[in-house]
């Protein structure tokens, strides 16, 4: 069967290959990103498949009301919802700025919250669905000046766990993927503000910084990420709910 998928921060690297996996089985994905020339020509992209961009801020709770509206009315229902998007700000925690911790918390953890909140009535309806919570190995453990992403990624773990068992009785899922260091955007430039910070090389950064902190020493790619998302979706998953799986290489 044919899943009708949502996929936030669809236009990012994990978010891309995300949307890619779900492609490739044959799904109808509903790519969101904020902005829509990037989230169109993603979409564009897709030649013969099934897709549509939606910019979509997750931080607008009207914004998600009326794009799920929209799913709804032409699809019917709502299978998956793989929230994914997110951002980063480094910065010690007394030099951190209120704007920006506001920001991160927005999009991170009230975004799965709003998302979830408004796609469980759909699915408590049709006795099914998947939701998969893009945390972090951030989500399980601390790093020194991310006070906002860690903050949030911690609070995606309590509300895949709450999530998860109000809708256990409705043939509904909620899981967190916990991914470690994939080389995508974002972490490349947190790999640059370090190695400008510290004066070293990416190298001595990822030998000093993240190597050491894992049995595999490499990044993680975003396919693996992928990969774990779209079986958590599968119905070989059905018995799986409330976990939070480190896609990490043992960090």
């Amino acid at each position: 069967m044919q899943n009708i998928v949502i996929v936030t921060g669809a236009t990012g690297g994990i978010g891309q290959a995300i949307v890619s996996q779900f492609m490739a089985q044959g799904d109808y994905v509903y790519a969101m990103d904020l902005h829509e020339e990037a989230v169109q020509q993603l979409a564009s992209s897709y030649q013969h498949h099934h897709i549509k961009g939606l910019a979509v801020d997750v931080t607008s709770e009207e914004a998600i009301q009326t794009a799920i509206a929209q799913i709804i009315q032409e699809q019917q229902r709502i299978d998956v919802v793989v929230n994914n998007a997110g951002l980063q700000y480094r910065a010690k925690v007394e030099d951190f700025p209120l704007a920006q911790w506001q920001q991160l918390i927005d999009v991170m953890l009230t975004g799965p919250f709003l998302m979830t909140k408004h796609v469980f009535p759909h699915m408590k309806r049709a006795k099914y669905g998947r939701v998969i919570n893009i945390s972090s190995v951030h989500g399980l453990m601390a790093t020194p000046e991310k006070a906002a992403y860690v903050a949030a990624k911690h609070g995606v773990i309590g509300l895949t766990d709450v999530t998860g068992i109000e809708g256990a009785p409705y043939g509904i899922t909620v899981n967190a993927v916990c991914p470690g260091v994939v080389r995508t955007p974002l972490i490349e430039k947190q790999l640059q503000d370090v190695t400008e910070s510290e004066g070293i090389s990416e190298q001595e950064a990822l030998n000093r910084i993240v190597y050491p902190k894992r049995a595999m020493a490499r990044f993680i790619t975003a396919e693996e990420i992928a990969n774990m998302v779209v079986y958590l979706a599968s119905p070989q998953a059905s018995a799986i709910t409330m976990e939070h799986i480190k896609v990490a290489g043992g960090m």
